[in-house]
């Protein structure tokens, strides 16, 4: 009886200690949480939706509900985006995912941010003071953009590239463009400095100024879709329709345009945001756990996308 007792009271201390210790064990306060602050250029574009998105997405495949994500568009205007990384910093956000509207204008406020134990993630372009970079192969996109353009004119023509902001994915696009345009002599650059803003009416606005100052028009370059739409509208107002057009991101009015026949659209180069946002949350996560990147740049490669092959296309 005396030993039962003792086994007991053996037993009772042993559930005291465990209740102790209560707050060592896993409790809703001990949860993952995750706070994510997104600054993209321009909430009007699909293709930054993506990018929010798939941030999100990822984020609850890490936490589960205790994800938070605030999006908010910087317009292209520096003062703008470094408001945004200053409150994202000021809400105590974990990590920021920026588009940045410059390459060096927001250096300050991402070293800041870092300074204040926030993981800084370029998206899309470059960001100067950044922990990483994850971003579409720009070079490569305009690459096979014009390439493609090239061949369906049979190595020689009359060229345009609708341009847009001075970020670095739309220098890259227009550098991989320019390099293949000059490895072929029958082809002749006739503008590449305009600047579409790298939306549908910039583009409209564009293509409309280039059709006034040129009678012959062989092939476009557009460095994204929502321009390269721009400047099919301005052909279709000016009841012109010589030309073919080529541009960057995949996006789901360029599939559309492409199972068209009369469409001037033939090729986009498809980006991958959902993934490249994942990428660059999961990268975050990792920083956040303290590990060290064996590489803290990754650019993913853009895939060209034809009237051939659109119907094999899943798109974003």
């Amino acid at each position: 009886m005396n030993r039962i007792k003792r086994g007991m009271r053996g037993a009772h201390r042993l559930l005291a200690a465990l209740l102790l210790a209560g707050a060592a064990l896993p409790s809703a306060a001990a949860e993952k949480t995750l706070s994510i602050g997104i600054s993209v250029s321009d909430l009007g574009n699909p293709y930054f939706i993506q990018i929010a998105r798939g941030a999100e997405m990822q984020a609850k495949q890490l936490v589960g509900d205790n994800a938070e994500v605030v999006v908010v568009s910087s317009a292209y205007d520096v003062k703008r985006q470094i408001e945004q990384i200053e409150s994202f910093v000021a809400q105590g956000m974990d990590m920021i995912l920026l588009s940045a509207a410059s390459y060096d204008g927001v250096e300050a406020a991402v070293l800041k941010a870092r300074e204040a134990g926030v993981k800084v993630l370029a998206v899309d372009v470059k960001a100067k003071g950044a922990d990483a970079t994850i971003t579409t192969d720009n070079t490569q996109a305009g690459m096979i953009a014009c390439d493609y353009l090239v061949k369906q004119l049979g190595g020689k023509g009359d060229v345009v590239i609708i341009n847009g902001p001075k970020v670095s994915s739309v220098k890259d696009r227009v550098a991989g463009c320019k390099a293949v345009l000059a490895q072929s002599p029958g082809i002749q650059l006739l503008s590449s400095d305009l600047n579409s803003g790298g939306g549908r009416e910039g583009g409209l606005e564009s293509m409309t100024y280039l059709l006034t100052q040129f009678q012959q028009i062989d092939g476009v370059f557009s460095i994204n879709d929502p321009s390269a739409l721009g400047a099919q509208d301005a052909a279709q107002f000016a009841g012109r329709g010589e030309f073919i057009i080529a541009s960057v991101d995949g996006a789901p009015l360029a599939q559309q345009q492409l199972r068209r026949s009369d469409s001037l659209i033939c090729a986009t180069a498809a980006q991958f945001p959902n993934y490249m946002a994942a990428k660059a949350v999961e990268t975050g996560y990792r920083l956040m756990q303290g590990e060290t990147l064996e590489q803290t740049t990754i650019l993913i490669p853009a895939k060209l996308i034809t009237r051939e092959t659109v119907d094999s296309y899943q798109g974003w």
